[in-house]
């Protein structure tokens, strides 16, 4: 690990951390906290994933759709608009709604070649980004004078990652960058991002054999053909099955670094309340 123990950490001139975690659990508002104190770098997974590695993707897909419209399709073709994606820390949306969801085209969802497709676009992205890691702990410092940095990792970093390989290219890159913080959720935490995401179901990304088996298992318990799945339904009946799933992962990832609980990241409140909470991760692990 980057900190030996809790003294290595608070002696440290230079913190750096990547936060790893399911979705909802307080990566983001964390990250972002750290950021307003003013002396850390935040640099987030998804946000970088949407503008330099997939930017590309999503901007064509919103201009195919506006080709569709004679009115919008005359503008673009004279050059008389321009269509770009306006994603920010807190607003994702234009890569979910890129990613998409597989089943009937009428409720907007995709052929399931073409979800696949997209979501090996995102897995290529965010391998990409991840290992664009080091590179802007030294542009954080470099350039802007950040010496603390934090890396507000996708909720899905478990799935680009083999968490029980020692050799993982990516994790050894991580490793020797930034201390691994997993934001470990209850199972009340569990049971809140499941009814969270049931009345706002999003697109998200899943490692390909997980996908694949949950597709094929959906269709043969419901007896649907592709085109006839309901897109909200599948991602729904899937979210459940991919926490059980990641849960694992997430664990094992946590032996290469050290385990918060959602419930006292809650409660940190500003940088040193923070650190704190680091040190005594830290001095946990040790014992």
């Amino acid at each position: 690990m980057l900190y030996k123990s809790a003294a290595d950490w608070q002696a440290a001139a230079r913190k750096r951390v990547l936060l790893f975690g399911m979705s909802g659990l307080g990566k983001t508002r964390l990250a972002s906290l750290l950021r307003d104190q003013g002396d850390w770098f935040h640099y987030s997974i998804d946000y970088r994933i949407g503008t330099r590695y997939m930017g590309e993707h999503i901007a064509d897909h919103f201009k195919r759709e506006a080709m569709k419209v004679p009115f919008l399709r005359d503008l673009l073709m004279t050059d008389s608009i321009s269509i770009e994606s306006k994603i920010r820390f807190h607003n994702l949306a234009p890569l979910s709604t890129y990613l998409g969801k597989p089943g009937d085209p009428a409720k907007g969802g995709l052929p399931f070649d073409e979800y696949m497709r997209r979501q090996e676009q995102h897995r290529a992205a965010e391998i990409a980004a991840l290992a664009d890691t080091p590179q802007f702990i030294a542009r954080a410092e470099e350039i802007y004078g950040y010496a603390n940095f934090v890396c507000d990792s996708g909720g899905s970093i478990c799935e680009v990652v083999d968490p029980w390989d020692p050799a993982d290219p990516l994790l050894r890159l991580l490793e020797d960058s930034v201390l691994l913080i997993w934001i470990e959720g209850s199972d009340a935490h569990t049971e809140e991002l499941v009814r969270r995401f049931d009345r706002a179901p999003k697109p998200m990304y899943y490692q390909p054999d997980f996908l694949r088996t949950r597709w094929n298992e959906y269709l043969q318990e419901t007896g649907l053909a592709e085109d006839q799945v309901d897109p909200d339904a599948f991602v729904r009946w899937t979210y459940a099955r991919a926490l059980a799933h990641r849960q694992p992962r997430y664990a094992e990832m946590a032996r290469r670094g050290v385990t918060v609980q959602a419930d006292e990241v809650a409660q940190v409140e500003d940088a040193a309340g923070f650190e704190a909470l680091v040190a005594r991760a830290l001095e946990a692990k040790g014992q």
